[in-house]
């Protein structure tokens, strides 16, 4: 049983993060050609499909855990599919860039460096927080920031497990709440604490809180979830407002002006359960924004690839400067769906069943359905 609404939000999230980094490939072509800049003023935040994702991954997360609260081994078993979820694609586009790092370092900028430090390189493969030469705290691949957040959410939850369903919750947000604290009270706390502290974990601990809501049985009127669904979307504009006076969305001010307009998209999404198969049989665009949301973090992991090779085919081949560069956006974003398409269901699908047969001997009845991707961490919110 899937919630559709969820899955479409996750697809959407993805493409905001997508849409995001196009616009900075399109100005890239815009300053190389002498064409139209794009006008910097943004209706919707669009790395805010980040938050989104966070939110909805701590929903996800709670829910397809049922069968593995208070169990023998559910910690080891819900592990094992999260590593066999997360890890092989994400090492395998981490090698490709570290390979493009070795090969042509002058077009990767200070993240190069990592090559010549190979703690901090390790330390990306293995998702612990770890700082590259100009000091911003990213692994090779920049994406991954994200991913460091989603390990340690994955490691506090099993650790939690074996309280309930409740106590799993209760003991997420208690810690997420007072290492938050701590990173307020204390700001010199070790860098791999004061990543973690960051207020953007909150938006973990709101998306437990929806699904414990959720299975103690909160079901929003479809009037309300309407209600909900309009204020997130009105919540993000006025934040998009906001940021482009402040510039900046670090600290507190992200959760509170992105992630609380995201909690509420993603409440308004919480309706009732289908049929995974039911919905794979129906055509439309429902379907395929259930697909594109499975795809959601093939999408988010391979579009900077997609984005940079539309952007050169279009310098070289000289009509790029012809196009205004909302045209050149939507061929990126369309190249970018494509492509993550692709990789879903020829490689990201394959591994991931793989890696599960090999990490999990458990049985069937057991496992735990693969949840929200993720979907990016320096010094500005993109």
């Amino acid at each position: 049983m899937i919630l559709v609404p969820i899955q479409i939000l996750r697809g959407l999230a993805a493409l905001m993060v997508v849409w995001h980094h196009a616009r900075h490939e399109a100005d890239l072509l815009a300053l190389r050609g002498g064409g139209p800049a794009l006008d910097p003023g943004m209706v919707l935040p669009w790395w805010g499909g980040v938050d989104l994702f966070f939110v909805i991954s701590g929903l996800v997360i709670v829910l397809a855990s049922a069968r593995l609260y208070g169990a023998p081994g559910g910690r080891t078993r819900f592990l094992a599919h999260r590593i066999a979820r997360v890890v092989p694609l994400y090492w395998l586009v981490s090698l490709l860039y570290l390979g493009l790092a070795l090969a042509r370092p002058d077009l990767l900028g200070a993240a190069a460096g990592l090559v010549r430090e190979p703690v901090a390189l390790l330390a990306g493969f293995l998702f612990w927080p770890a700082a590259r030469p100009d000091g911003i705290v990213q692994p090779l691949y920049g994406l991954g920031w994200t991913l460091n957040y989603e390990a340690f959410f994955y490691v506090l939850f099993a650790a939690g497990l074996g309280f309930g369903r409740r106590g799993a919750v209760v003991w997420l947000i208690a810690v997420l709440g007072l290492l938050v604290t701590a990173g307020i009270v204390w700001p010199d706390l070790p860098l791999a604490l004061r990543f973690w502290a960051n207020p953007i974990v909150l938006e973990f601990a709101a998306g437990a809180g929806l699904a414990l809501a959720y299975r103690g049985g909160a079901r929003p009127a479809a009037p309300l979830r309407i209600g909900l669904g309009a204020l997130g979307v009105l919540g993000l504009i006025l934040a998009a407002r906001l940021l482009a006076g402040l510039g900046e969305a670090d600290g507190g001010l992200r959760p509170l002006l992105v992630g609380v307009p995201a909690t509420l998209l993603v409440a308004s999404a919480l309706g009732p359960e289908h049929d995974k198969a039911q919905v794979a049989r129906r055509s439309g665009p429902i379907r395929a924004f259930v697909i594109l949301g499975d795809a959601s973090y093939a999408l988010y992991l391979v579009h900077p690839f997609a984005l940079r090779l539309v952007r050169e085919i279009l310098a070289r081949a000289g009509t790029a400067f012809a196009l205004h560069p909302q045209f050149a956006m939507v061929l990126m974003l369309a190249a970018s769906v494509a492509a993550a398409l692709l990789v879903h269901r020829v490689i990201e699908t394959p591994l991931t069943r793989r890696f599960r047969r090999i990490l999990d001997s458990g049985t069937s009845q057991n496992r735990v359905r693969a949840g929200a991707g993720p979907v990016s961490h320096g010094r500005r919110p993109d």
